[in-house]
């Protein structure tokens, strides 16, 4: 019998299969790479901070074999992420993305100016959801359930912590996201000038019998 896929918490050898996860979902939950080509700038922002400085908070499905096909991470913190982001973060990886000195002119550039920018995260709007999540499968382990027990995962372990609620921000055009979201209880959290962002919260309460 074919192993079942199951969610458990992420190790340090999944960093390569949660990259290649993020770069293939990155662009509106497709394929990324024609945007970015270079495919380590998307995890760069999106997962592997995460991992680094949270990794209790991070958790992969497996496929059965081993291979990560998803994940879901996120912060307990979002403004003490952000302080360890700034200080800890950005200097491993400012080698690789030094901070611009110019206006970005490709959507690459757009997210090296985000990387340089983690202060962005914290908006007073979003005070009372001061936890934030980021979560992606492949294309073959979506609409199977994953995603709700991957959430369940972690906005269980938020509840433990004594986090009373969790926010995301998603590109507002990724209509099958917030599809997904919405059947989660999320709700849109008002921010002014949101950009091509629509910020959705909700209790990290209410899921915790959907965790595997």
């Amino acid at each position: 019998m074919r192993p079942q896929p199951r969610i458990r918490p992420y190790r340090p050898a999944d960093r390569a299969a949660v990259a290649a996860v993020c770069v293939l979902t990155a662009d509106l939950g497709g394929d990324s790479r024609q945007l970015y080509p270079d495919e380590e700038l998307m995890p760069t922002l999106f997962a592997a901070p995460y991992c680094h400085l949270e990794p209790d908070l991070a958790f992969v499905l497996d496929d059965g074999s081993g291979e990560a096909v998803g994940y879901v991470v996120g912060t307990a913190d979002t403004e003490q992420f952000v302080k360890n982001f700034r200080e800890t973060w950005i200097p491993r990886v400012a080698g690789r993305y030094p901070e611009p000195t110019g206006a970005p002119r490709t959507p690459s550039e757009e997210m090296i100016h985000l990387l340089h920018a983690p202060e962005r995260m914290i908006l007073p709007e979003l005070a009372a959801y001061p936890a934030h999540l980021h979560i992606d499968l492949l294309p073959d382990y979506q609409r199977r359930g994953f995603g709700r027990q991957l959430m369940a995962t972690l906005l269980t372990a938020l509840d433990d912590r004594g986090v009373p609620a969790v926010h995301l921000g998603m590109v507002s055009a990724n209509t099958a996201a917030r599809a997904f979201y919405d059947r989660l209880g999320f709700h849109v959290v008002p921010v002014p000038d949101p950009g091509p962002l629509t910020y959705l919260g909700r209790s990290t309460a209410g899921l915790r019998g959907d965790a595997s």
